[in-house]
């Protein structure tokens, strides 16, 4: 299986350049250590770093690709990404969700020009794979595709530029496009940094396949119990693969902790980040043990955090 290199990242950097934000590092929350840095990409356009591999696949096509238009299936993340990278070269966008999808996320999808399609969570797939057969558009999936590996990978690019001597880099782990192509760029830049995944415990399918040396499937029963939506997929062939080859280890975190790194964000960074976008600080504040010690940034992955969700954080 052909991994991406730090090539394919960097060439990604320069087709996305026009269009996704190169988000800051900022200091971590105020009381909770020096070390600590964030890279904010609930701050990126479209509220999450989906926009960068997105944009990358949609710079990549010829225009008659562009002109049968794009699908995708995705929780709300990257079906937002899809949306506004098509929108911006006038591209037909149709999104595959799942019926229990976050209202604002769909809605948001909808307001950036997608077609919007409901479905069970098991068919999604299934269903977009059908709609691009017969209609002939192009599949851009959520993380099972190199040239989305390579775009998320600029944020790690981005990480080792704004701090040459990073020591750790914390990383969300879901689908693992982001981890894979964050451990990818951090790992041919900086060989002596150290990449950490972090997911949840109750979708903990990476953990368990990285220990055993074989990809492991959950069930969309068992992962759908994370309050951490963007983080409940399973990893693919592909992005296990390169996880094995770059990560250096795995942390997963309770359901109360992640609930506890939003609301020491908002409160603490003045960062609106959800409960996905926080697995990296809800491991910095609550399994510090199991880190390598060192200059830390922890990737924010999103922002699309629910309304209500949030009011009830923030209440306590």
């Amino acid at each position: 299986m052909t991994l991406i290199s730090i090539n394919d990242v960097r060439e990604a950097a320069e087709r996305i350049r026009p269009v996704a934000r190169r988000t800051p590092v900022l200091p971590g929350p105020t009381g909770i250590g020096r070390d600590l840095l964030l890279k904010p990409e609930n701050l990126q356009t479209t509220g999450s770093f989906k926009i960068r591999g997105a944009c990358n696949a949609v710079e990549s096509m010829s225009p008659h690709q562009r002109k049968l238009g794009v699908i995708t299936y995705s929780s709300g993340n990257h079906a937002q990404a899809l949306a506004y990278a098509a929108r911006t070269h006038g591209v037909k966008c149709t999104v595959v969700m799942p019926d229990d999808a976050k209202p604002v996320k769909v809605a948001a999808t909808k307001a950036l020009g997608a077609d919007v399609v409901t479905v069970p969570p098991a068919d999604r797939k299934a269903h977009a794979e059908r709609l691009a057969s017969e209609n002939g558009y192009a599949l851009v999936p959520p993380y099972d595709h190199p040239l989305v590996i390579a775009g998320q990978g600029t944020v790690g690019l981005e990480i080792v530029e704004d701090v040459p001597d990073v020591d750790v880099v914390l990383v969300p782990v879901g689908g693992g496009a982001l981890a894979a192509g964050v451990a990818s760029a951090v790992k041919s830049l900086r060989p002596t940094a150290r990449v950490i995944g972090v997911e949840p415990e109750l979708a903990a399918d990476a953990a368990e396949g990285l220990s055993s040396g074989r990809r492991a499937e959950w069930s969309m029963t068992q992962t759908g119990r994370t309050v951490a939506d963007g983080l409940r997929t399973n990893l693919s062939e592909l992005t296990f693969a390169h996880l094995q080859a770059h990560l250096d280890g795995i942390v997963t975190v309770a359901e109360h902790e992640l609930l506890d790194a939003v609301r020491t964000l908002a409160t603490g960074a003045h960062l609106v980040v959800e409960p996905s976008g926080a697995a990296t600080v809800a491991a910095f504040l609550h399994h510090a043990d199991q880190l390598p010690t060192g200059r830390t940034v922890a990737v924010l992955s999103g922002g699309n955090v629910d309304t209500s969700l949030l009011a009830d954080v923030l209440a306590g």
